[in-house]
């Protein structure tokens, strides 16, 4: 018996976020393998699967990779409907290729079902576009990068600043896995030549109730860093998150409406 591996994005956190596809994979699972930080209420779409935790926390025990490959392939030799559910979207710093690579050398078939990454969830919890035409008031932000300063362990040291070169291209960056290290980065971009004035919103726990999001510049940050979080924090640096009131009205609003709601 041969199944299939369905490699699902379970989105930022919020189980409502979820596509279609993707619940109707976890219903008919037999399996699932599922990263650290999904959500309870959609690990519990997976009413007939057996449930794994293989997530990858930073400065925590977690599974090796190739240890994941193996149970993929092992597990679709053994049921018909295999998850391995990730957060955010697979394709985006989820170390997908290394699962596509090993089902593909083992003849296993498999899926991809795209989810919402953490950059669109908290650009929504700012109430600020990631790009902008320019007009009278605003600079423009014609283009965007998803960065993260975080290496492997095995990875080619030479390749350690590529995140800061593809920062200062851009007018809009998104930084993943990057809240232990803003002072750093910030330090960083400010050498290279990005104003000290930048903006920078931080989200953490995007689209979940106990989201925050919060303001500050690339010189705040480099003289102060940010202190440790227990929730996932996005950083979205650029012109366009200049507007600190407007900011401040989304997620007041944002907190307005979810007391209401409860």
């Amino acid at each position: 018996m041969i199944g299939t591996v369905h490699l699902v994005g379970a989105g930022p956190g919020a189980p409502d976020l979820l596509t279609l596809r993707a619940a109707r994979l976890l219903a008919a699972a037999d399996i699932v393998f599922h990263d650290a930080l999904v959500h309870p209420d959609t690990l519990a779409l997976a009413t007939r699967a057996r449930l794994v935790p293989v997530g990858k926390r930073c400065g925590k025990l977690s599974s090796a990779q190739a240890f994941i490959n193996k149970r993929l392939v092992d597990a679709a030799r053994r049921h018909a409907v295999v998850v391995r559910l990730k957060g955010g979207d697979p394709l985006l710093f989820g170390r997908a290729q290394e699962e596509i690579d090993a089902l593909r050398a083992a003849g296993i078939p498999f899926e991809i079902v795209p989810g919402v990454s953490a950059a669109f969830a908290a650009s929504a919890e700012v109430a600020t576009s990631l790009t902008r035409r320019a007009d009278a008031s605003h600079a423009a932000s014609r283009s965007v990068v998803f960065v993260t300063p975080s290496l492997a362990s095995d990875a080619d040291p030479s390749t350690a600043d590529q995140w800061l070169l593809a920062t200062l291209a851009a007018d809009t960056a998104v930084l993943y896995m990057a809240s232990r290290e803003a002072g750093r980065i910030a330090r960083g971009l400010i050498d290279g030549g990005k104003p000290a004035a930048t903006p920078v919103a931080i989200v953490e726990n995007a689209s979940l109730p106990q989201a925050t999001a919060e303001r500050t510049t690339l010189a705040h940050l480099a003289a102060h860093g940010l202190a440790r979080r227990d929730g996932p924090a996005t950083l979205i640096i650029g012109e366009v998150m200049r507007e600190a009131d407007a900011i401040e009205l989304a997620a007041e609003a944002i907190l307005q409406e979810r007391c209401r709601a409860a």
